[in-house]
């Protein structure tokens, strides 16, 4: 597992500073809203969802520095849903990776914005990709259909409509489990499909690596829902308990703590079963799958 972290840490580096360079220089008119986005986007954070898509490229190519552009929109993405969640009308969360969240610094209206500056940012850097990938137009586009379906109503958007609408209400976890997957799995799966689309691999690969994805999405959520009970504040610089302050739907409140812990287990190990048809060119992709489990943030 140290290898993990000390390969996780590497790319946490190398994606914040394509990051840095993408984004508005802060100066910039209008400025405040450049200043918003780059707090948010550089506040920190795992960057699962670009390594995800950085680690599955490498399956199939040695140079994964095309895929820069589109690991940085995909965490723009993610970065724009968690600035409209934390929003007094969504979640109502004062905190987010240890610092205040966007519109207690920047106003709501301003962090209403700032999500939308964001999620258009990623479009345009994806509209930019055929210089990337020259002659590879027609495959671009399916990939980032993909991708804007996974984010849409059928998706990400869908799942969190599912979400507000499941509060204060009494969930069987298949109900619970489709929310998950819209809200959070979705965007993991077009995440990792998106090179996979891009460098036309094989259907049976692409296969496995849309299941590793479905149930590593599953373990990630569990493991939120778990730590949201017995996590360290400290640690997840936001406040726990909101889901039940907000009577969400969670697994620990559906099956109890012990049976969210072996249903996200159970999770890791058909997601890390997905990738055998790789061998060991997936073992970091395999780990990062148990690292979940063990995260404290």
């Amino acid at each position: 597992m140290q290898e993990i972290r000390a390969r996780l840490q590497q790319w946490v580096g190398e994606i914040n500073r394509c990051l840095e360079e993408l984004l508005p220089d802060p100066d910039t008119p209008p400025a405040v809203i450049h200043q918003s986005m780059r707090y948010s986007v550089l506040a920190g954070g795992k960057r699962l969802r670009p390594i995800l898509m950085l680690e599955t490229a490498g399956l199939f190519v040695a140079d994964v520095r095309p895929f820069y552009r589109a690991a940085c929109a995909v965490e723009l993405i993610h970065t724009y849903s968690l600035v409209h969640d934390d929003l007094p009308a969504m979640d109502d969360d004062d905190y987010r990776r240890g610092r205040l969240t966007n519109h207690k610094v920047f106003g709501e209206g301003m962090a209403v914005l700032t999500g939308d500056a964001l999620l258009t940012m990623a479009f345009e850097q994806l509209a930019r990709l055929p210089a990337d990938f020259p002659g590879r137009e027609e495959r671009i586009l399916e990939a980032i259909s993909e991708l804007a379906q996974a984010i849409g109503t059928r998706g990400m958007i869908g799942g969190q409509v599912l979400d507000l609408q499941a509060q204060g209400k009494d969930l069987q976890l298949p109900a619970l489990r489709q929310i998950h997957q819209w809200k959070t799995g979705c965007l993991f799966q077009a995440t990792v499909r998106f090179p996979a689309i891009l460098l036309e691999v094989s259907e049976e690969e692409k296969a496995a690596l849309t299941s590793y994805a479905y149930h590593f999405g599953i373990a990630f959520q569990i493991v939120d829902d778990i730590l949201d009970v017995i996590g360290d504040e400290a640690k997840l610089g936001k406040r726990t308990g909101s889901d039940q302050r907000q009577r969400k739907a969670t697994y620990p409140a559906l099956v109890g703590l012990e049976e969210a812990r072996r249903l996200a287990a159970a999770a890791v190990e058909q997601a890390v079963e997905a990738l055998t048809i790789f061998g060991d060119r997936a073992w970091f992709l395999a780990g990062l799958a148990h690292f979940i489990l063990e995260r404290e943030h």
